[in-house]
């Protein structure tokens, strides 16, 4: 059985994520939604879905009509007790599918920036791998309610909902603690992400927010393996 890992752009793959599930022996099945590849007709041959970022929302299925059927499929797979880890467009896909309004934030949240965990994250099997408040890589405008039943785990100031459970083996993330150095890089040359970065922290803003990811990535990173390893020794036993 491999984990099902939903790609939405080529420069956003699970970076230390994938490092995690290769050294405890899983093999992975990527599928590059905005590369036209057809997903999975079903979910026997998967023991976890990871569902990464990307730079369309969740609403946008005029111009991205495989988000329906992506949703679906999150939706079933949860429901049917199928362990999930949704980061940025994957948590807003995670809500969604649920039944969660997903909509525009007040301006976008971009930049290294402290995330919370909530009274609600004490005791939490994957939150408790860290001590709160962590660093976190923040680029997104879309935000999310919580879907019916699920835990608030983390928050921020600009943007409260940034993580969140459903049931046992259901997680989202709002931030970004999975990106290595080149990751960085080749989201700085997308126009979506220059555009929010740009808009949100001036000229020159993109490239302080490289020098201060740099400054932090090892941290994050370490982080990212922390609380990643935690969800997969949920389930993989």
């Amino acid at each position: 059985m491999a984990v099902l890992v939903l790609q939405h752009i080529a420069c956003e793959p699970p970076g230390v994520f994938e490092d995690v599930l290769r050294e405890r022996g899983l093999s992975l099945l990527r599928v590059e939604l905005d590369e036209g590849e057809p997903l999975p007709s079903g979910l026997d041959a998967f023991e976890a879905i990871v569902a990464m970022g990307g730079p369309m929302s969740v609403n946008d299925e005029d111009d991205h009509p495989w988000l329906a059927a992506e949703k679906a499929l999150i939706a079933d797979a949860v429901r049917s007790g199928v362990p999930f880890w949704g980061s940025c467009l994957g948590v807003q896909l995670l809500a969604a599918s649920l039944g969660a309004r997903v909509t525009r934030g007040p301006v976008p949240e971009v930049g290294v920036l402290p995330v919370y965990a909530t009274d609600a994250a004490v005791g939490d099997p994957v939150f408790t791998a860290l001590e709160w408040p962590r660093p976190t890589l923040q680029w997104h405008q879309d935000t999310f309610d919580l879907p019916a039943g699920a835990t608030l785990l983390a928050t921020s100031p600009q943007y409260p909902h940034q993580a969140f459970r459903v049931g046992r083996v259901a997680y989202g993330v709002q931030f970004h603690v999975e990106v290595d150095a080149a990751m960085a890089d080749a989201w700085a040359r997308v126009p979506e992400y220059v555009a929010s970065a740009e808009s949100v922290l001036g000229p020159g803003g993109l490239d302080r927010l490289l020098s201060d990811f740099r400054a932090s990535m090892g941290e994050m990173q370490d982080d990212g393996r922390a609380l990643f390893t935690r969800w997969v020794e949920l389930w993989d036993d």
